[in-house]
């Protein structure tokens, strides 16, 4: 079976909002594993840089702001891993369970307290690999439940965005600001134990409802191992995983005892791996006899696009780091008349994503004639440029040690938040349809890749950010962003004419597809 064709259960469900049932299912699970995601992110940057008498670790703030990047591009590089896990051993279902499981794990132990660094690092290594085989396997079983050529497809990922937009919409506000309570001027509140509990009771829920009712509305969906190991292959490749493993175990042993383990060593290099990692993929995919001739000119379209994803993410991943110190930090919180917390920040972009995606959703699912795929990536560059060359202006009229009016870093988030509605439902349904068989689920993983690769930017850029550059940093970013997006929307008609090109049934890459 085919990875882009459903079984006959799921194209017969209609039962919600005129889509398959099953993706009620996975809309529920991807709701609260990001629930627990962006609840433990709102408070984390302020975990660590916090003093130990406020409740948190007392790390160095830009150093803070780096790790967190950092944190964020493993955890979107390990998705290529996840989605080799499923097409090579797991498939899709059976690794969306282990993931569940995993990050509920990692949530538990930054909620143990008193458990320091060790318990941060631990849980992010939890939650690196537990995200790795969530991630990209829940988006492909997505993908799953339409038919090649659906016209629901992109509107169905826009439904399934909006459960990871509810997610995020409630987790700043019950893990931030009714559990945690961060503020960096006091020694009350600060209950950041607290808030990552809720995390953990979150994804913990995720996981209950998706083993309950997963096999009921998805029938065998993302059940099959698409490209199985072969048995001669099996002991090779786990004995070089085991092998990879224990050296990269004992470099770190090595490192550590010699000195030259540090923050910024490992900042350094998962920066460069998050960039690296991605181009070695495209070439593997593009050199793979597997990959027929139709589906590696679907794999060059998809370059541009991973490009523009990653320029998209580069901006908006600075929510959790570079935007959360500004409004922590740069924004007067009292200027309203009463106290904001700044985590409040971080429920502007689903506040904005949840008004406005039902309304993008049915414009793509009625327009005749909408606008090609790189054509709405396009717009969703230039606006989000738009929205972060915003927060140049109150930098320029009231110079740096002024703080700003809580309005304008709304505004420049609502704006982002716009933007995105244009570039991630559509990537995650382009990349779906884009994938090569024999890669399904990995060329998922290389989607968020693009998240892992912009946050690898972000660790190294972010370091020039501070009270006094902030103006020329927001308004240098958003203008090269808007230069991308105007770039793209004229190179859009040569990728999209490669996106539709027609598979050839006679390929013999792909038997099961010749008449």
């Amino acid at each position: 079976m085919s990875a882009h064709t459903p079984t006959p259960d799921t194209i017969s469900q209609k039962g919600f909002f005129g889509h398959p049932r099953g993706l009620s299912t996975l809309f529920m699970t991807e709701m609260w594993e990001r629930f627990s995601y962006y609840g433990m992110k709102a408070i984390l940057l302020y975990y660590m840089y916090y003093q130990a008498a406020h409740g948190g670790l007392g790390l160095d703030k830009n150093l803070a702001m780096s790790l967190v990047s950092i944190y964020g591009a493993a955890l979107y590089m390990s998705g290529i891993a996840g989605g080799w896990v499923a097409d090579r051993i797991l498939g899709a279902r059976r690794s969306i369970t282990w993931g569940c499981v995993l990050i509920v794990c990692a949530h538990v132990a930054l909620a143990v307290p008193s458990g320091g660094q060790l318990a941060l690092y631990t849980s992010m290594i939890l939650l690196v690999v537990g995200t790795g085989l969530l991630k990209p396997n829940i988006t492909k079983n997505v993908g799953d439940l339409y038919e090649e050529g659906d016209n629901r497809r992109d509107a169905g990922f826009t439904l399934f965005v909006m459960g990871v937009q509810i997610g995020s919409f409630l987790s700043p506000i019950i893990v931030g600001d009714l559990l945690t309570e961060p503020n960096q001027a006091s020694s009350q509140g600060n209950h950041f134990h607290w808030g990552f509990s809720a995390a953990a009771v979150g994804m913990t829920i995720g996981l209950v409802q998706y083993l309950l009712r997963a096999r009921k509305t998805l029938s065998d969906a993302g059940m099959q191992v698409p490209n199985p190991l072969e048995p001669h292959q099996r002991n090779r490749v786990y004995g070089a995983l085991g092998g990879g493993i224990l050296a990269l175990a004992a470099v770190i042993t090595i490192l550590g005892i010699n000195g030259h383990l540090s923050a910024d060593g490992v900042v350094n290099s998962v920066s460069v791996l998050a960039l690296v990692v991605p181009a070695i993929y495209f070439i593997v995919m593009l050199r793979s006899s597997k990959v027929t001739a139709v589906e590696r000119g679907r794999v060059l379209a998809f370059i541009p696009l991973f490009i523009a994803m990653m320029v998209f993410w580069f901006v908006e991943e600075q929510q959790s780091t570079v935007m959360a110190s500004y409004a922590d930090q740069q924004t007067d919180l009292n200027a309203w008349g009463f106290h904001l917390d700044p985590t409040l920040s971080q429920v502007i972009n689903p506040v904005v994503m949840l008004a406005f995606a039902p309304i993008v959703a049915s414009l793509w699912t009625k327009l005749r004639r909408q606008p090609t795929t790189p054509q709405k990536f396009a717009i969703g560059l230039i606006l989000t440029g738009a929205g972060f060359a915003l927060l140049f202006l109150p930098w320029f009229l009231d110079g740096p040690r002024t703080p700003a009016n809580p309005a304008w870093p709304l505004a420049s988030l609502g704006l982002i938040a716009i933007g995105e509605l244009f570039v991630n439902p559509v990537s995650l349904s382009a990349t779906t349809q884009l994938a090569p068989l024999a890669f399904a689920s990995q060329v998922v993983g290389l989607n968020y890749a693009s998240d892992s690769a912009a946050q690898g930017l972000i660790a190294q850029v972010s370091k020039y950010y501070s009270a006094a550059t902030s103006g020329p940093y927001f308004g240098v970013i958003g203008a090269l962003v808007i230069l991308v997006g105007v770039g793209l929307w004229f190179y859009a008609p040569k990728v999209h004419q490669q996106m539709v090109s027609k598979p050839d049934l006679g390929d013999p890459a792909h038997p099961e597809k010749t008449p």
